[in-house]
This record gives C-alpha cells, sequence and structure tokens, in this order.
C-alpha cells in the first residue's frame, strides 16, 4: 500500500509525535471510499468516514474554574467536578432528560455551555475529519541491524494516533484505555461480517489549508 501511494504520487508526512510534546499526524490528504455489494447485488459506494463515529461512551471533559454555589452534585451523579485540575467531567451519553435536569440547576453561562457540549458531543456523529499519508517508518533491530517496516504490525489505516501507521487521522485521537478513545465503528451502517469490500485510497489533490472542516477532495472518481 505504502509503494502504491508513492506510485501514485502521494507525498508522505510524519507520524505521530509525543516526546518532548505531542505533534499531530501530517502528510498528503487520503481520501478512502468503500465499495461493496449489498444482498440483491446492488453496488454502493460510501465515504470511508460513514462508517466511524465519535464514541459514545466515553469521557467528556470541559474546563470549568469553580462550580456555582448553587449546584449540588449527588454522590451518584455521573457528572463529575475536579477542583484540582478546573474540570467537569461526564461519561458516556447523555439524555434529553439528564442534560434539562442539570441545565435547570444554574444560569451560570460557562456551566450551562459544558452541559449542553456534553449532549451534543455524546449524540451519534460521524466521524468528519481526514486521513493523511504520515507513511508509518523503520525500526532496527539493535542485534541484527536488520530493518523492519512498522506498519507491518497492522497499523496501517489508524483511527488512533500511533506512531507506526501508514495512515492516520490528522487531529490528536489518542490511543490509550478504552474509555478515552475517540472513534467506534458505526456498526449500524457497516454491512454483514463476510461482505466483500474493496477500498480505494485517493491522494487528494488540495493543496491549500488540506484541515479546513467540510473541504472535500477535488476528485473523489476512483482509479
Amino acid at each position: 500500500m505504502h509503494a502504491g501511494l508513492l506510485a501514485l504520487g502521494a507525498r508522505p508526512g510524519r507520524p505521530v509525535q509525543y516526546v518532548p510534546e505531542y505533534r499531530p499526524p501530517s502528510g498528503q490528504r487520503i481520501d478512502l471510499f468503500i465499495r461493496w455489494r449489498d444482498k440483491k447485488g446492488v453496488e454502493h459506494r460510501e465515504r470511508a468516514q460513514r462508517w466511524v463515529r465519535y464514541a459514545r461512551y466515553r469521557f467528556h471533559v470541559a474546563k470549568l474554574k469553580a462550580l456555582p454555589p448553587e449546584v449540588k452534585l449527588p454522590e451518584d451523579s455521573p457528572l463529575r467536578f475536579d477542583a484540582r485540575n478546573q474540570e467537569l467531567t461526564w461519561y458516556g451519553p447523555m439524555t434529553k432528560k439528564e442534560r434539562d435536569e442539570l441545565l435547570a440547576l444554574t444560569d451560570a453561562p460557562a456551566f450551562r455551555d459544558a452541559i449542553n457540549r456534553f449532549y451534543q458531543q455524546s449524540l451519534p456523529r460521524e466521524m468528519d475529519t481526514h486521513w493523511v499519508f504520515v507513511g508509518s517508518g523503520f525500526y532496527k533491530d539493535p542485534e541484527t541491524g536488520e530493518k523492519y517496516y512498522m506498519a507491518e504490525g497492522g497499523d496501517l489505516i489508524c483511527v488512533a494516533n500511533f506512531p507506526s501507521a501508514t495512515l492516520d487521522v490528522a487531529i490528536p485521537s489518542t490511543s490509550s484505555g478504552t474509555e478515552n478513545l475517540l472513534f467506534e465503528a458505526y456498526t449500524e451502517r457497516i454491512p454483514p461480517v463476510g461482505t466483500e469490500v474493496l477500498l480505494e485510497l485517493i491522494p487528494s489533490k488540495i493543496t491549500k489549508n488540506p484541515d479546513a472542516p467540510g473541504k472535500k477532495a477535488s476528485s473523489d472518481k476512483p482509479r
């Protein structure tokens, strides 16, 4: 796959870096499309993003200097406030009822903004970022001196940042802890297990501000 992208003229960038500080993955944007046939033999073709969504069962965090004085959170409340780190946290989906009950506690703008954000973030949301050709890397065995292509470990197309990835998402997306993962499979949209699929990787011709949200590739035609 790496060689094929190079043959198409794709330009690799750099994998994610965590030390000494975080640096997001970079590289040429690669548009992914999935093609398959349903039970009736009808062919479908969709952007790969439609098969991925933001994880609903994860921690949502918002900065908050202090709880409004009138807000008293029960010990068993899923809403938590960390005074030391000045963070308000919520785990998992938030229902409309839960949102409305929390909003009724106070008129404080910062608290209400956080609650509304938690509610919106916990709704089913299709992945809205894209992949970039980071190019993975090579590992040199210190004993034998032999080099290994790191992506052969399986990190070819990732939705969490791995230094060994060939394609990675162009945003911070932790790979640590299942409760912190940003993305998950959009299972309701994925055909049954065993369905044959063809994955198209198309180097994008976008050169100006490739990370701008809502930008589309100049061509989504298969090659």
